[in-house]
């Protein structure tokens, strides 16, 4: 009879259980078939807010670069632990004339995203030696705004 029960709660967790791979999608969906309708210098501002609604990212420099992303990824095979597998990765970018027409549309999918060039260049920083006096007021500072030291120890 123990049997059985075991048997039982086993089977339910079991049939409990999904087989089916559950997709974590952020973004647009369907990016890709979507930028197809867009055609340059025939699309508009409007007509982009119509087919693909409002952009994931503008461009705080220039307000006329819109981007869009469509990211999919799925929890790959139990034993991978749970590590999360890259479907879809496609990132669109539009830039518009003063007028709002469209003026540039590059396409970027998980291929391409791969072979772009990243500098390699690094900002220079400059390192001033402080000098005592500063580093006095430094230590100083930091005493009267945590006298009993609890702070740092975090």
């Amino acid at each position: 009879m123990i049997k059985k029960i075991i048997l039982l709660i086993l089977l339910y967790l079991l049939n409990n259980c999904s087989t089916n791979k559950i997709i974590d999608h952020h973004g647009i969906h369907s990016l890709e078939k979507k930028q197809l309708k867009l055609k340059v210098s025939e699309a508009n501002i409007n007509d982009v807010k119509n087919i693909l609604g409002p952009p994931s990212t503008e461009n705080i420099f220039n307000d006329n670069k819109w981007i869009y992303i469509e990211r999919k990824s799925t929890v790959s095979d139990l034993k991978s632990l749970g590590k999360k597998k890259l479907l879809v990765n496609n990132v669109l970018v539009l830039e518009f004339d003063n007028r709002g027409v469209l003026r540039k549309k590059n396409f970027y999918d998980i291929n391409s995203i791969n072979d772009l060039k990243i500098s390699n260049y690094e900002t220079q920083t400059i390192n001033l030696e402080k000098s005592t006096l500063s580093s006095i007021l430094t230590s100083l500072k930091r005493k009267i705004n945590d006298p009993l030291g609890n702070k740092s120890a975090k």
